[in-house]
């Protein structure tokens, strides 16, 4: 047997529909319970806790007790990560899930990936960084240029202190399972999706276990105006 890291085990967890369903439900950036999350996969509460352990000996999820209710997350947006860029595979390959509906242009357009932005806006928003020389990518690597400082600190209120965390990046490349190019993720991501929401120009849509994004009128204008049409 081979040393090293156990990508088996990692996919065993993963693999199970039930437990991607749950996974795939706490890609929104909730803390959701066992019984929310056991409606998700549409299996039983008993059967959910099963699951819930699993995951969380696995590394995958972590849990938060608030009273006498116990929340599950996902443990960081690497996991997040992971299950973005198997949802593109999945997508790419022909394996798609044939319960679509009328949620499904909103999703692609805009939408929450743990705590950043995806979809088409994710994507639009990294390539107008790219091109404007506020970040620089090679590959996966994205790094922000004091340019990129600068336009952040002036149009978002965002400071370099903000963005310091010990076990993220500030500036991560994502995935995006729709679009199979890369959307920002690490601090920098999470900060700006925060600040979108603060600005007002955009929410999570209130429907449970939704990951869409609705921008207001003056949320699309501004998020344009700062970032246009974003193609190289």
């Amino acid at each position: 047997m081979k040393s090293g890291p156990d990508i088996a085990m990692v996919a065993a967890l993963v693999g199970d529909p039930a437990r991607a369903n749950m996974l795939t439900a706490l890609m929104n950036g909730r803390a959701l319970t066992a019984s929310e999350l056991a409606q998700e996969a549409g299996i039983t509460p008993q059967t959910a806790s099963s699951h819930l352990s699993k995951l969380e000996a696995g590394g995958l999820v972590e849990p938060e007790k608030q009273g006498r209710h116990r929340y599950y997350r996902l443990t960081d947006d690497d996991v997040a990560g992971v299950l973005e860029g198997l949802a593109g595979l999945a997508a790419r390959t022909g394996h798609m899930r044939v319960r679509t509906g009328p949620k499904d242009p909103a999703l692609r357009r805009a939408r929450i990936c743990y705590d950043h932005l995806a979809g088409d806006l994710g994507v639009q928003m990294l390539d107008s960084l790219r091109s404007r020389h506020l970040v620089k990518q090679k590959k996966q690597d994205i790094e922000l240029t004091a340019e990129g400082e600068r336009f952040l600190a002036k149009h978002l209120q965002i400071s370099p202190e903000m963005l310091s965390h010990p076990r993220r990046p500030v500036c991560k490349a994502c995935l995006d399972w729709s679009e199979r190019r890369h959307h920002l993720a690490g601090t920098l991501g999470a900060a700006m999706m925060q600040r979108f929401a603060e600005l007002k120009w955009a929410a999570r849509d209130a429907t449970p276990g939704s990951r869409v994004v609705n921008f207001t009128r003056t949320g699309e204008k501004q998020f344009a105006a700062l970032f246009g049409n974003g193609k190289d």
